[in-house]
């Protein structure tokens, strides 16, 4: 599965998506999904399916509608127009937490994490939705309580080894190495078990040999939990490197959808991110 140039196929919906995942149900298509703002459209026509095991970029100048449209995917906000359908089924009327709950798992531009918690207790609020003990059984701290709670101390440790952060469990998120809390926010989401994690701009702040790292670690998360990742990043050494499938933004429409080589050729990608050249 770590094949870095998969064969890539088409599918209904001018998409394209992984030869290995033709036979699976997309984990994510994005039909004709649109939302206006006061009257200004800022996403429009947004068609995309990512399969089940896919790296996906999604890129475009600054502006572009990218965020929005992880906002849109996430239910910050509810589209005008268009559906998304999550493994086949309508996320339809979900709020965040329900998509959430459904599979859809995100990080964020500017990192959002506790903290004030300690590393542990980040990735534990990933878990919660695994609880299996009952209010009543927390707030007496019955047999049950605890032994949840040491299922969820041995997970948390366990997602924290994949980015050999295990040793760091007790350290105050705050105290950490901006890489660091970058990986921290990526394991929190990967705690809340997602078949789809979205990541905006994970490589931002990162110097080459932690964006290089990075590139590995998302890869190594695909094939350990077998999902697919779906990331906005302006760093291309990143995208050309690890991307199957790239979907380009510009002004809220797709301009260009293909593999790395096809969408670093298109003109209209290339005039999007450099400007016409000009005439004379």
């Amino acid at each position: 599965m770590s094949n870095n140039n998969p064969k890539m196929v088409p599918v209904p919906s001018h998409s394209i998506i992984p030869e290995r995942d033709v036979d699976k149900t997309p984990v994510l298509e994005a039909q004709h999904l649109g939302i206006d703002f006061g009257g200004l459209t800022a996403v429009d026509d947004f068609n995309m399916v990512i399969g089940r095991t896919e790296i996906a970029g999604l890129i475009g100048p600054n502006g572009a509608g990218k965020t929005t449209v992880f906002n849109l995917l996430t239910k910050v906000y509810q589209p005008t127009r268009g559906a998304i359908l999550l493994e086949g089924k309508e996320t339809t009327g979900m709020t965040t937490a329900q998509v959430n709950a459904a599979g859809i798992a995100r990080t964020f531009q500017n990192i959002r994490l506790f903290n004030n918690l300690t590393v542990e207790e980040n990735v534990k609020v990933g878990l919660h939705n695994q609880n299996k003990y009952s209010t009543f059984s927390g707030i007496l701290r019955l047999p049950s309580f605890w032994r949840e709670e040491r299922k969820s101390h041995e997970r948390a440790l366990e997602l924290l080894s994949i980015f050999d952060m295990e040793d760091l469990a007790n350290h105050k998120a705050g105290s950490l190495p901006y890489g660091a809390q970058r990986r921290l926010e990526i394991v929190r989401a990967l705690a809340t078990n997602p078949c789809l994690l979205l990541l905006d701009e994970p490589a931002a702040g990162m110097n080459p040999s932690e964006t290089a790292e990075l590139m590995d670690n998302i890869r190594k998360i695909r094939d350990t939990f077998n999902i697919a990742i779906m990331l906005i990043e302006h760093d291309m050494n990143l995208v050309m490197g690890i991307c199957e499938g790239i979907a380009v933004l510009n002004y809220g429409r797709i301009i260009a959808k293909g593999t790395p080589a096809e969408i670093q050729a298109n003109p209209q990608v290339i005039e999007a991110y450099l400007g016409k050249k000009k005439e004379g």
